[in-house]
């Protein structure tokens, strides 16, 4: 009687596996997302530094370059120069092989902001030369645009 136990603690095992099986997160994509995993964060109006942003690729080694293409849509409370300066010019960013992030570097300056206006930096990642995933994979999109909002402190 053990012994059909044993042989049927067996089969259960062996019969579950397969070389058909595939990796779960064998998909490649692209994404933005803050330090800590966030999709908006706030800036203080009094920040006077220079911030970074990056763009992940999430994907097994590639040989072949990436170029990303992005849109940074900028609410009429904030105002070039006065509030903000883009550092990264341009809207497309490479990456080559090996390399997984790439920055977009914003300078914030201190300056108060009329609250009722829309003082945001929206980061917004449109295409990629490979046909990428952008954002997380899934039908939500999570983490395809990141949203920064100056907010008085």
């Amino acid at each position: 009687m053990r012994q059909l136990y044993i042989f049927v603690i067996m089969i259960c095992l062996f019969s579950s596996c397969t070389t058909d099986e595939k990796d779960p997160f064998d998909e490649s994509f692209i994404h933005i997302m803050s330090d800590t995993g966030a999709s908006e964060i706030v800036v203080g109006s009094d920040v006077n530094n220079i911030n970074t942003y990056s763009i992940y690729l999430s994907s097994k080694s590639l040989s072949e370059n990436v170029v990303v293409t992005y849109e940074i849509t900028v609410g009429n409370g904030l105002k070039n120069g006065v509030d903000y300066e883009l550092l990264t010019k341009g809207n497309e960013l490479t990456f080559l092989p090996g390399i997984y992030d790439m920055p977009i570097r914003i300078q914030w300056k201190p300056n108060r902001v009329d609250e009722a206006k829309d003082n945001t930096i929206t980061i917004r990642l449109m295409e990629n030369n490979l046909g990428l995933t952008m954002g997380l994979p899934g039908p939500d999109g999570l983490q395809r645009e990141l949203v920064i909002e100056k907010k008085n402190i």
